[in-house]
């Protein structure tokens, strides 16, 4: 399976300039004729939450005409990174997922919000799973600060998920642990983790790059520097199996325990 990540700047509370900026990169990455495409976390918007209110997309439908429209186009699977979705209960950071007709198969909303950055004063956290299947391939989406939290990604992978798809906009200062969680979570759930991150600056914020995919065996297959780039890779699912059954971790679980 052939992914695109795309690893872009976003602008700082510019919708109008976003759509048409991943557009270009959308067409860019069809020259390498990808199974998928993944985008960033709040693509659309970045993080200016405290105007979210007016620049928000509501109920996502914008992006879903937007993303759904390019997925038919170029038969492409489209991971649409996440957008800040206005509803009339709150506004969510929401990943979308468009199969190859442009339908909308998944949504999902981040689970975990990070204080840190204020998510938890603008945004309503999400309580469905993040399950979805690409071609008959049973996977799975996160968002950014969910990678700190292995018994959310863990319940997916018990669920069926081999693939593991992240859009984040995770800064630089914790380059080392967007790094480090990220092979933590291929090696103990034995399955792929393609994550996408922006690269750029918003007006607090220094953003890391470092876009990266990772084997279920925790070798870095690709990554990217800090710049913007599409990165590349091509994944031999047959090696799931493999892994797990050269380290059956999942036989050897012992759930009364824990």
């Amino acid at each position: 399976m052939k992914i695109a990540l795309i690893q872009c700047d976003i602008a700082f509370g510019d919708p109008e300039k976003n759509y048409l900026h991943v557009e270009k990169k959308i067409d860019q990455a069809m020259g390498a004729n990808p199974d998928v495409i993944i985008l960033p976390e709040l693509w659309t918007t970045g993080y200016d939450l405290a105007r979210l209110g007016k620049i928000a997309d509501s109920e996502a439908g914008r992006t879903r005409q937007f993303a759904g429209q390019l997925a038919g186009k170029y038969q492409v699977t489209i991971i649409s990174g996440s957008v800040a979705k206005l509803t009339p209960q709150g506004t969510t950071n929401t990943l979308l997922v468009f199969n190859r007709q442009g339908e909308c198969i998944k949504e999902y909303s981040k689970a975990h919000l990070f204080r840190l950055m204020n998510e938890d004063k603008y945004l309503k956290a999400g309580d469905e799973d993040g399950l979805f299947s690409i071609d008959g391939i049973p996977a799975a989406g996160f968002i950014c600060y969910d990678i700190r939290f292995p018994e959310w990604i863990r319940k997916h992978v018990l669920a069926g998920a081999r693939m593991l798809f992240i859009p984040a906009e995770w800064p630089k200062p914790r380059l080392d642990h967007w790094r480090t969680l990220l092979i933590a979570r291929a090696i103990e759930n034995q399955a792929f983790v393609i994550a996408c991150n922006r690269s750029g600056s918003d007006p607090d914020n220094v953003f890391a790059g470092h876009s990266i995919v990772i084997s279920p065996w925790g070798k870095v297959l690709t990554e990217a520097g800090e710049e913007e780039t599409i990165l590349q890779a091509d994944l031999d699912l047959s090696s799931i199996d493999a892994v797990r059954s050269h380290i059956p971790v999942f036989e050897d679980r012992r759930p009364e325990l824990y």
